[in-house]
């Protein structure tokens, strides 16, 4: 009644990270699954915000590290990843949240952190908004992080982090855990087989007909000529080489290492996010 007299302003419906419908991975060694999170952020001492990054193993619940950082930007988590793949080396699959920067509003819901994983050849995955559970062993693991070392907080990022760093080592060598028969995760985890690249592998694209860079404003050209068709596929993909493959009459398949992106229809102009279903008048 309201809206219809004009008493109210209607309110503009925002684009929502698209949801990640893939099953959850299972863990049933060390380096199937991770778990990354942004514990939430607080004050330090000296007014500053500190955000903890966080990443533990899903199967032995080891902490792989943790991390205080004065934002959520990509850059900066992108290093504490690279560290951590470096010291560890890579999993078979990354869990997170749809936040910042681990998800984007965007095509599949990719961000440019996510991409790299997939470069990588780690599969990011993403739990149900409003869903924390399915990520709840790292969210106990924050719970305890919590008690124990920001309250009350430390005056500065680096005196933080110093406790940071005690609370890892203890977490990892020295704590028992109920759920590992009072065993401490150390005892459970071992580095990945498959460590850090020297050099970022090149997308490689064998049952495709023609691999694509994607321009620096997010679009690809189907021929990679300028009077040919292009569509849009965002700038989380920009500089990457995506692989497409015709699978009907002018209808490409466009797809990103293992991740099929989505279908661009030739004759009506249009990429179709996910599976799609040619006009049936064009099937006769």
């Amino acid at each position: 009644m309201l809206k219809r007299n004009g008493l109210v302003s209607s309110r503009r419906k925002r684009r929502r990270t698209p949801l990640h419908d893939a099953p959850l991975e299972s863990a049933l060694q060390a380096n199937d699954l991770w778990c990354a999170d942004f514990k939430g952020q607080f004050r330090l001492g000296n007014r500053n915000y500190c955000f903890p990054l966080t990443v533990t193993d899903h199967f032995s619940r080891f902490l792989l590290t943790c991390e205080g950082l004065e934002s959520t930007e990509t850059e900066p988590a992108r290093k504490v990843f690279e560290l951590t793949f470096r010291e560890f080396g890579l999993p078979s699959a990354l869990r997170t949240d749809n936040g910042v920067p681990f998800a984007s509003r965007g095509l599949a819901g990719l961000s440019r952190l996510s991409v790299w994983w997939l470069r990588l050849g780690i599969l990011p995955e993403r739990i149900e908004p409003a869903h924390p559970e399915q990520n709840g062993r790292h969210e106990r693991m924050h719970l305890t992080l919590k008690q124990e070392t920001t309250r009350p907080p430390a005056q500065s990022l680096l005196q933080q982090q110093e406790r940071f760093d005690r609370f890892v080592d203890e977490y990892n060598h020295e704590r028992p855990h109920e759920a590992l028969g009072q065993r401490p995760p150390t005892v459970l985890f071992t580095n990945s087989v498959r460590p850090f690249p020297n050099r970022l592998p090149e997308p490689e694209y064998p049952l495709h007909d023609d691999t694509i860079t994607v321009q620096t404003g997010g679009h690809v050209r189907l021929g990679g000529r300028r009077r040919d068709p292009q569509f849009f596929l965002g700038n989380a993909l920009r500089g990457q080489r995506v692989g497409v493959r015709e699978v009907g009459d002018d209808v490409w398949l466009v797809s990103f290492m293992s991740l099929d992106l989505g279908h661009f229809d030739v004759r009506a102009n249009q990429f179709f996010e996910g599976s799609y279903e040619p006009p049936t008048e064009r099937n006769s």
